[in-house]
């Protein structure tokens, strides 16, 4: 944003990505037009995606940890149609353990004034409601619902597009 001299931006952010959407927003404020967190996290200072994102036996090693690839085939993208469903699989990889377990450092965003949009996907597990309603309520954003997994850009790009654009 600051190379390109971007101002007034629309940032948007997905799942893990909210917290990435933030930091930055922080971090260049006088930039940020709008905010939206759609199913993403949302964490405060302090918190772990641990805090929030509950997983069946994830895997954990090391470097990486996330689902199992049974449980990426069989529920993260299991309402994505072919062939976009075996495009995302083939891509899917682990996080890096760090930003699963580390805790989220925002000393500023939930003090500073946003204009944001929360899209809840209603068929997604993580993040759950009750985190999405928090973001929401903290930030005195507009709550918006997509019948739609975790993911979307792949499901309801068209929908997406709409909010994103304020539409």
């Amino acid at each position: 944003m600051f190379y390109q001299d971007i101002t007034d931006a629309i940032m948007v952010g997905t799942s893990s990505g909210g917290m990435v959407m933030a930091r930055a927003a922080e971090q260049a404020r006088e930039r940020v037009q709008r905010l939206v967190f759609a199913d993403a996290l949302a964490l405060l200072d302090g918190e772990r995606i641990g805090d929030i994102v509950q997983r069946r036996a994830p895997i954990d090693t090391p470097l990486a940890s996330g689902p199992p690839r049974s449980d990426v085939t069989g529920r993260l993208f299991a309402d994505l149609e072919e062939p976009v469903r075996s495009w995302a699989i083939a891509r899917y990889t682990l996080h890096p353990r760090a930003c699963m377990h580390q805790p989220v450092e925002l000393k500023r965003f939930w003090s500073q004034s946003w204009d944001a949009d929360v899209i809840w996907c209603t068929n997604s597990v993580n993040p759950p409601e009750s985190h999405q309603r928090r973001c929401a309520q903290m930030l005195g954003a507009r709550w918006h619902e997509l019948d739609t997994g975790h993911y979307p850009m792949l499901t309801r790009p068209a929908d997406l597009a709409d909010l994103i654009a304020g539409s």
